[in-house]
């Protein structure tokens, strides 16, 4: 296969991942927003979709406030941000346009008719009046898209890259929601508890203590339960554990399990898998390093992790997976540009 149409495939798969990635982001968090919360926590939890996608910067060179509609608008519609789900949307659709003839005609016709219906969308104030409904929407299509590809396309070269694409985007996008939302977890608690010890006195009754913490709790839970919700999570945590969330099994189920869709081991085992349907003479090496990222995951605990420290186990991923791409883009696809 050409290298052009390797990357052209590769990277229509990413986009029309990210986008259902960033509408997943910002659903769960239109639905968290409804809890009862203060401004600064409401601020704070925007302000971590922004980090997420490492878009802070460019969202303040815009926007002087940090609000819901500003950063929906920004991560939905704005066409100079490269990761709105517009954006993504008509790169996706750019990239399947440019390789027609290597893809089927329902995969096609997918990609083009998501792009013509999201501009009629825009256009309306749907996404203002019901902003799930919308982020629903770009989900499904995604949906629609991986499915098309895996019923109606033959499993070759080009089958492979589009896989290929898709996993690792979906490990990169996992390990940043499972990074920024634990940091915001361990701040917000730590903020609570300070909170907590310091209006406390010694006249407060024990039941009065007992209902603060239910309270906590009853937030934590539900807290959790978002992020789990962020990567369709939840209902297969209650099947793995049947117990109370933890933030310890959260943890476990999004990194180390590999029959969770959307684990760090699950994508890297596809992303494995694909990288050998592709191999060619000069991607040993990038095969290796790929194999010993899976293998660091598919043999470790998720106590080892702990101790080692999430945040740095998590930050030395990325910069693998983007190491890892750089290898791809080098062997298989169109070179970046020096």
């Amino acid at each position: 296969m050409l290298s052009r149409t390797a990357d052209h495939l590769f990277w229509m798969a990413r986009y029309t991942e990210r986008a259902e990635n960033t509408a997943r982001m910002l659903d769960v968090h239109v639905q968290t927003a409804l809890l009862p919360q203060s401004t600064d926590d409401a601020e704070q939890g925007w302000r971590a979709v922004l980090g997420i996608s490492e878009l802070l910067y460019g969202y303040s060179q815009k926007y002087d406030k940090l609000t819901q509609k500003d950063v929906i608008d920004f991560m939905v519609r704005d066409p100079n941000n490269p990761s709105s789900i517009a954006s993504c949307l008509r790169q996706a659709r750019e990239n399947a346009r440019a390789v027609r003839g290597a893809l089927t005609t329902e995969a096609w016709e997918i990609q083009n008719a998501t792009w013509i219906k999201m501009q009629s969308y825009l256009q309306t104030n749907a996404l203002e009046q019901n902003p799930s409904d919308f982020f629903e929407w770009v989900k499904h299509r995604s949906h629609l898209s991986r499915g098309v590809t895996i019923g109606t396309m033959l499993e070759d070269e080009a089958f492979h890259f589009i896989r290929l694409g898709t996993f690792l985007e979906r490990a990169d996008n996992t390990a940043r929601i499972i990074d920024v939302k634990f940091h915001g977890a361990k701040e917000t608690q730590s903020q609570k508890q300070n909170g907590q010890s310091q209006s406390q006195s010694q006249s407060q009754s024990q039941s009065q203590s007992q209902a603060a913490r239910d309270e906590a709790g009853q937030l934590d839970f539900y807290y959790w339960a978002a992020i789990l919700r962020s990567v369709s999570g939840f209902e297969i945590y209650r099947k793995v554990y049947r117990d109370v969330i933890t933030p310890e099994r959260v943890a476990e189920l999004l990194i180390l399990r590999a029959d969770m869709p959307r684990s760090l081991l699950a994508c890297m085992g596809n992303v494995i898998s694909n990288l050998h349907h592709v191999r060619n003479d000069v991607s040993a090496d990038t095969e290796r390093f790929a194999g010993k990222l899976h293998a660091d995951l598919k043999f470790a605990r998720i106590e080892e992790i702990l101790e080692a420290g999430l945040h740095d186990t998590l930050t030395e991923f990325l910069e693998r997976i983007f190491e890892l791409g750089n290898r791809i883009s080098r062997d298989f696809l169109v070179p970046l540009a020096a």
